[in-house]
């Protein structure tokens, strides 16, 4: 199954791809379906399950729900109309699917929260029901998996999508058959990335790289000019802005020490995923929750690094969207499925092997890169504190960061080989994440979740 760059990246809302953006677009897909069959409903019952139930009010699910059904998007979503139209509902009680027709809408009746068994296919589940007369007219069962990806009950049951795959000259679903076709077409990761990429976006490639880049690095400049406190209840303090100043101060100064590279790295992340608490645009990458490590990467490589350029920040994103696409399609990126490895582990790995193209590396040592920063995530647990975005989530991302450039330096100190292919890392994260207790994995029942500070 060919996933593009622009699937691995995708501009959206915070605070989660998976608890967010992916509830915000099942229900939109329920509401097409309605639209299409020219249904018309007098209730609509939506009933979250699993991690989507335990977790869903400090993600938001319910707002994103109820906003999908009013017909926003993630990726052009206006905070400033989202918010008039939820008060609309509120007031009214009445949920608009049209402009001819509405019906009543009550919470917590027509949006339950289902704290029994998660349903079978992933632990992000929902299920939307629209009756007429108390009689059903159309149902739907819907997941969740991670970066924003949704699939109904039917989607999970198929290989691919159905598109002709033969058509991508380079559809690798593997590390080994990655460098495999690098080594017979004498072409990086990146260039055979590229070359799938132009089958649907031509010469238009480049300049929509760049404006991925361009949104990543607006995240970062809104996360590092903003104070205040982070919504949810925790009280959480923004501190980008404050680290970014002192980081400038000192670079006047010149009075730095040697180690403060790392935080420049985690002051980027920092401010990319205290916007995503916030519930500002970010892109996944993959996910909202590991939305900082990638964005931080690469403007280290760009604002640090010795002959960075365009070019090099388009190698970098085509590189982590091609390891990224290898991570979702043999193990996972969601959360809830495999914990926080799949996350912020995928990300370090995604960075790690994008900076390793951009500054040069073999696709050898691009792979090894990835692979050591995979490695050592490996059985990192999903534990937010009050299922919000906040706690570990933020600084995780920094050291996800960190981690990203320290494998990299290292892949690039040697020529490639190495003794744990980034395959079977990949199935070991897998192994793990089957293995682990669900506990561990953003329901907030165990980890940092249930330790915590007594006042």
């Amino acid at each position: 199954m060919f996933i593009s760059v622009f699937d691995i990246f995708k501009i959206g809302i915070g605070p989660s791809s998976s608890h967010t953006m992916g509830p915000m677009l099942a229900a939109q897909r329920f509401l097409r379906e309605l639209t299409a069959a020219d249904l018309k409903p007098d209730r609509i019952e939506v009933r979250l399950y699993g991690s989507l139930a335990f977790t869903g009010k400090g993600h938001a699910t319910d707002r994103a729900v109820l906003l999908g059904l009013l017909g926003f998007e993630p990726a052009t979503l206006d905070n400033e109309s989202a918010a008039a139209a939820l008060d609309r509902l509120a007031n009214s009680r009445r949920l608009e699917l049209s402009k001819s027709h509405a019906l009543k809408f009550e919470e917590p009746r027509d949006l339950v929260f289902d704290y029994g068994p998660a349903l079978p296919g992933h632990p992000n589940g929902m299920k939307m029901r629209a009756e007429v007369g108390g009689n059903l007219l159309h149902e739907g069962t819907y997941y969740s998996i991670g970066g924003g990806f949704i699939a109904s009950e039917a989607d999970l049951g198929k290989i691919d999508s159905g598109e002709d795959q033969s058509k991508f000259p380079f559809n690798f679903s593997t590390a080994e058959m990655m460098l495999s076709m690098g080594r017979s077409s004498k072409l990086s990761i990146a260039e055979m990335k590229a070359a799938n990429e132009k089958i649907q976006w031509g010469d238009e490639l480049d300049s929509k790289l760049d404006h991925l880049w361009s949104i990543m690095d607006s995240v970062i400049e809104a996360g590092l000019t903003q104070s205040g406190t982070l919504p949810g209840g925790l009280r959480v303090k923004r501190r980008a802005q404050g680290i970014y100043e002192q980081l400038m101060l000192e670079r006047t100064r010149n009075m730095t020490q040697p180690h403060v590279i790392n935080d420049w790295l985690s002051v980027y992340a920092m401010a990319v995923n205290e916007e995503n608490a916030a519930g500002g645009r970010v892109v996944t990458s993959p996910t909202n929750g590991a939305a900082g490590v990638v964005p931080a990467v690469i403007r280290y490589y760009r604002d640090h690094c010795l002959d960075a350029g365009q070019a090099g920040i388009r190698k970098f994103l085509l590189t982590a969207a091609a390891i990224g696409a290898i991570v979702k399609q043999n193990a996972s990126i969601s959360g809830a499925e495999v914990g926080c490895q799949g996350e912020v582990g995928s990300a370090s790995s995604m960075a790690a092997a994008g900076l390793c193209a951009a500054l040069g590396g073999t696709n050898e040592q691009v792979e090894n890169a990835a692979e050591i920063a995979l490695e050592h995530h490996l059985g990192m647990t999903c534990d937010p504190v009050a299922g919000l975005v906040q706690v570990p989530c933020i600084e995780r991302n920094g050291l996800g960061a960190i981690k990203a450039v320290s494998a990299a330096s290292l892949a690039l100190r040697g020529d490639g080989t190495h003794f744990m292919p980034l395959d079977n890392c990949i199935e070991a994260m897998r192994q793990t994440g089957v293995d682990m207790s669900t506990k561990y994995k953003e329901t907030s029942q165990g980890g940092l979740a249930v330790n915590l500070p007594e006042c």
